[in-house]
């Protein structure tokens, strides 16, 4: 093939030899193809580059959002964890209220060292078992308040022990038939056993003592009770019987005047008449007798009785 090069300017043309075109025109392909393929090169990592900022715009919103997710969720629990602790210092101040209770009730009802005792750690143990394959985990904050709120329940449960305790020493106290029916301004006239009768002169049974004193004085029940006589007995003059239980009876005689009925119930100490001089008598004084089971006993060890 021959190839002819033709100049506008000059109108002149100029023959190129054959051998010289078969190397022009496979260079000219050549250089186009290299041409194409560089620019597909330099385009490629621009558009590669294009996709990679927008991912990585992308990864950047998601790790935003995944900040925030987490600093709400540390948020709230750091609000919870504040809740749990203040909750755990009430329990703690509860229990030690309960503590210090209970020490003074134990100091209070005198009960033997060790028998109730609130400064020691509720006793806990048990054979040690296998624990092979059994990972440690340290105890959450609610198996914590459980703990503790079992510990307070425990000394609850000590405390009403306690307090049954209490009641019964207290019922057992108040029933308790001890003392005197007068108070002081009263003496003792007359003695449990035999003597003199100030009216015949013979010798006959006293059941009971005799305290005089000022008519109208208080005559007081020496226990708690229930009143199962109040009124006229005969020779008794004015009279009240006092039900203390256990089989204990007590009787006021010759009283002035009655103060309670039959059915009420009395306290220890509590005045239930006046002293004066009716029924068989010689002068202003009640007649204080002790029944056990029916049976009239001498009321004087019962003056100066004590609990044990």
């Amino acid at each position: 093939m021959d190839i002819i090069l033709v100049s506008r300017r000059h109108g002149s043309s100029t023959h190129i030899p054959r051998w010289l075109g078969k190397l022009v025109l496979p260079a000219f392909v050549v250089l186009l193809g290299s041409a194409f393929y560089g620019g597909y090169r330099v385009g490629a990592p621009i558009h590669e580059m294009a996709l990679s900022r927008d991912a990585m715009s992308q990864w950047e919103s998601e790790i935003q959002s995944q900040k925030a997710e987490v600093e709400k969720v540390s948020r709230l629990t750091y609000e919870q964890l504040d809740a749990l602790t203040v909750r755990v210092a009430e329990l703690q101040a509860r229990l030690t209220r309960v503590d210090a209770l209970g020490e003074r009730l134990v100091e209070v009802a005198g009960l033997q060292d060790g028998e109730f005792d609130f400064t020691m750690v509720p006793g806990v143990g048990g054979p040690e078992l296998s624990s092979e394959g059994m990972a440690y985990r340290p105890p959450s904050f609610t198996e914590a308040l459980d703990q503790l709120d079992d510990h307070i329940v425990s000394r609850s449960y000590q405390l009403s022990i306690l307090e049954s305790v209490l009641q019964n020493r207290n019922i057992d106290a108040q029933t308790f038939v001890a003392g005197r029916p007068v108070g002081s301004g009263s003496w003792m006239s007359s003695r449990f056993g035999y003597r003199t009768d100030p009216f015949t002169g013979r010798i006959t049974w006293h059941n009971g003592l005799d305290f005089a004193g000022r008519q109208g004085i208080d005559v007081m029940s020496v226990a708690s009770g229930v009143v199962v006589y109040s009124g006229d007995r005969g020779g008794y003059g004015n009279t009240v019987d006092i039900n203390h239980g256990g089989g204990y009876v007590t009787r006021y005689a010759h009283n002035k005047e009655l103060l309670v009925n039959v059915g009420d119930i009395v306290e220890k100490g509590q005045p239930i008449a006046t002293l004066g001089s009716t029924g068989r008598s010689t002068a202003p004084h009640v007649h204080f007798e002790v029944f056990l089971n029916g049976r009239a006993v001498d009321p004087a060890p019962y003056i100066t009785r004590r609990m044990n």
